[in-house]
């Protein structure tokens, strides 16, 4: 009681749904191990017949090692000895309750790491029943060896799980069962990881970031082409630029923001959230008729940009301005911010502040989907949304506060928004936002003096990248993530070869906040998209014609309040929270998440369903000698023999349909995936984000 007093003192302690620990053995308490305090704070819940597993070599290398590793209290073991696991089951096998720390080693990275295979066997043949429990706050201790930067005196509790059962698999091996369960503890591990942060982190994303900005002020956490800013720099441009913005804005809720990647985008988004807004960020990739299509369907009559910005990138915004929308020019109201405001906010008589009335499931921003194949639309994505969805990729992702960001994909588009810049913001990791991704040579020059360790980017951009690098610009990178379009087997082979760096794919959607499944170092299959994120359900529709896996659907927390258009939203309501992605994927055995393309992107030749996506990633890579450049797209247009037929479309005139029916029947693609026919064109027309335009493409074809 002292000693729980003492941390209730010194750290806040608090433990949660503490009652699950008087349950009878044979039972086993499986918590992360962050610091070698770990064990006070789970020892202070637990009675005195609950023994904790220590390492009986480690015991041995110091006295206080051996005091503390050896009492009535612990269970000692060696870890090389075949006969460990044996000694620990007959404990449990006679109703006896031991604290196993799973990973065997304190975490280096402040995030769950491997877990060893040898809880999986003892939960196999005791038939223990499992509380996990989250240490939440222990990373921040002194004794800590995570990265992080460390606290005197952190906020601190443990969290315990209900009594879980593990699954009983009666008829696999041993070795089987043993990989199995081990799998499913590490997914209740990270599930619960990700709904006690969700519960006791910050509620939306301007308050978690000024979270993290008050722990690490003086840290840098943006850079762009022309100046750093610190954190505390960054929450006082937020609120100088807030008081000045606020007079112009009226009572408009949807504020467009049209800015390229650089630092006045996320100062924007945060002085706009501080005045209760809801930013609508725009794709100045489309042109102005789709911008103002945009802006009338998320009602924004007012937008936000930069007169350098709209000259550098040539933007016409007459089209806008004659349907009445009205541009707010950064750099005509930065003159109205006098030295009083800034000597006031320098210190802190004015700080940065979330309204009241902005709740979790307040819109936090308006981001509009490709068009790639139809009119964009408004998704509307909640702060629990984007809050959900970065709690979700930092529970199975090992990132600390020493990574150092480069995005280069633009901020208009989720994956680059969530992932490239809020999640490391949030975080308290460094970014530097990039202009532009179509920079092929500079791109991988700034990444290499900026000691990249995580870098985002697409499929096209990768292989842009690849034809100007050199081997050593990717020496620091410890995560490679690429999403937003399929990633190409060739691609993938060829970084693995030139650069030593693995390709982590990715898969998600605007309207899930984007991710929905993500490959990690951990967890990595190649060939898939990797594994659902914690707390995501999905299930598959079955597609008439298609043999392999459905349809997706997925609901969870990151998935989108809904759509700003009426009938697109009436659809999205109609499936109960389920978001329809209109891809078509397989799921193995082991969880994986395999795209075979989507459902507009089939072709029905002689009543089978050809993937295009399928296609296209067979021809990827098959023609090296016409080198990176060369590119081939796919689409189908009627045949009066067959329903559709195939055509390769391609910006190589030297390729011939003969070399691509070898190419295709190389992959092992039945006869019917073979195109019919070759166009040449120019340029293959694409995204902002990298990914082919098919829409364009079909009207360049007609």
């Amino acid at each position: 009681m002292l000693l729980r007093a003492l941390c209730r003192l010194l750290f806040g302690f608090r433990a949660f749904n503490e009652t699950v620990v008087q349950t009878p053995g044979p039972v086993l308490l499986l918590p992360n191990h962050l610091s070698w305090f770990d064990w006070i704070f789970l020892g202070v819940c637990l009675d005195n017949d609950w023994k904790f597993v220590t390492s009986s070599r480690t015991a041995e290398t110091s006295p206080v090692h051996r005091w503390l590793m050896t009492s009535r209290r612990t269970f000692p073991v060696d870890p090389l000895s075949p006969y460990a696991a044996r000694a620990m089951a007959e404990f449990l096998q006679k109703g006896g309750r031991l604290v196993l720390f799973p990973e065997g080693r304190m975490s280096r990275t402040g995030s769950l790491m491997k877990l060893y295979d040898g809880t999986g066997f003892l939960l196999h043949k005791t038939g223990a029943k499992v509380i996990t429990a989250y240490l939440r706050g222990a990373k921040w201790l002194p004794l800590s060896k995570n990265p992080d930067q460390k606290q005197w005196f952190p906020r601190l509790s443990v969290h315990f799980s209900e009594l879980l059962t593990p699954p009983q698999l009666a008829h696999v091996s041993n070795t089987a069962a043993r990989g199995q369960l081990t799998s499913w503890l590490r997914q209740r591990m990270v599930e619960q990881e990700f709904r006690v942060e969700m519960a006791f982190g910050p509620a939306t994303v301007p308050a978690a970031i000024a979270e993290t900005a008050r722990r690490r002020a003086s840290h840098v956490a943006l850079e762009d082409v022309q100046r750093k800013l610190t954190y505390r720099r960054l929450m006082q441009g937020s609120t100088l630029l807030a008081g000045v913005l606020a007079p112009g804005l009226g009572g408009d809720e949807h504020i467009g923001v049209l800015l390229p990647n650089a630092n006045a985008l996320p100062v924007s988004l945060l002085a706009l959230w501080s005045l209760g807004k809801v930013p609508a960020i725009l794709n100045y990739t489309t042109g102005p008729a789709v911008m103002r299509s945009c802006c009338e369907i998320a009602g924004a009559k007012r937008v936000v940009t930069s007169r350098l910005f709209v000259t550098r990138a040539k933007l016409n915004l007459a089209p806008l301005e004659e349907a009445g929308i009205k541009f707010i020019y950064l750099e005509d109201i930065r003159t109205g911010i006098g030295a009083a405001q800034k000597l006031g906010v320098a210190l802190g008589f004015k700080r940065f502040s979330v309204p009241a009335a902005t709740t979790p499931e307040t819109t936090a921003v308006v981001l509009f989907t490709s068009g790639s194949e139809g009119v964009p639309k408004a998704v509307a994505l909640t702060h629990r949304n984007l809050l959900a969805n970065i709690r979700q990729m930092l529970a199975i992702a090992d990132m600390t506060d020493k990574e150092r960001f480069f995005n280069a994909l633009p901020l208009f588009h989720s994956f680059g928004l969530t992932g490239g810049a809020l999640l490391p913001l949030i975080r308290g990791a460094f970014t530097f936002l990039y202009p532009s991704p179509l920079h092929y040579r500079v791109v991988p020059t700034v990444l290499y003096e900026r000691d990249t360790t995580v870098f985002l980017a697409t499929n096209t951009f990768l292989n842009g990248y690849a034809r100007k690098a050199n081997p050593y610009d990717f020496h620091a990178l410890r995560y490679l993530f690429a999403g937003a379009e399929k990633v190409q087997e060739a691609t993938t082979v060829y970084w693995a070869q030139r650069f030593g760096v693995r390709v982590l794919e990715g898969y998600g959607a605007t309207e899930c906040s984007p991710g929905i499944c993500l490959n990690t170092p951990l967890q990595c299959k190649s060939g898939s998209a990797g594994r659902f994120l914690p707390d995501l359900e999905w299930k598959l529709e079955a597609i008439e014609g298609v043999a392999e896996g459905g349809r997706l659907l997925v609901r969870g927390p990151n998935v989108m309040k809904g759509y700003l258009n009426p009938d697109a939203n009436a659809k999205f309501l109609a499936l109960g929270g389920w978001y329809d992605t209109g891809d078509i994927v397989s799921v193995d055995s082991d969880g994986f998440v395999h795209i075979l393309g989507r459902l507009k992107r089939f072709a029905k030749v002689s009543g089978e369903m050809v993937s295009l996506t399928a296609v296209e990633d067979a021809l990827a890579g098959a023609f090296p000698d016409f080198g990176l450049r060369c590119q081939v797209a796919v689409i189908a247009r009627p045949d009066e023999e067959k329903g559709e037929k195939l055509i390769a479309v391609t910006n190589e005139p030297r390729l011939t349909l003969a070399q691509i029916r070898e190419a295709v029947k190389a992959k092992g693609l039945t006869n019917l995936c073979v195109p019919r026919e070759v166009i040449t064109v120019k340029e293959i027309p694409k995204l902002g984000t990298g990914k082919t335009n098919h829409r364009e493409l079909q009207k360049l074809l007609t």
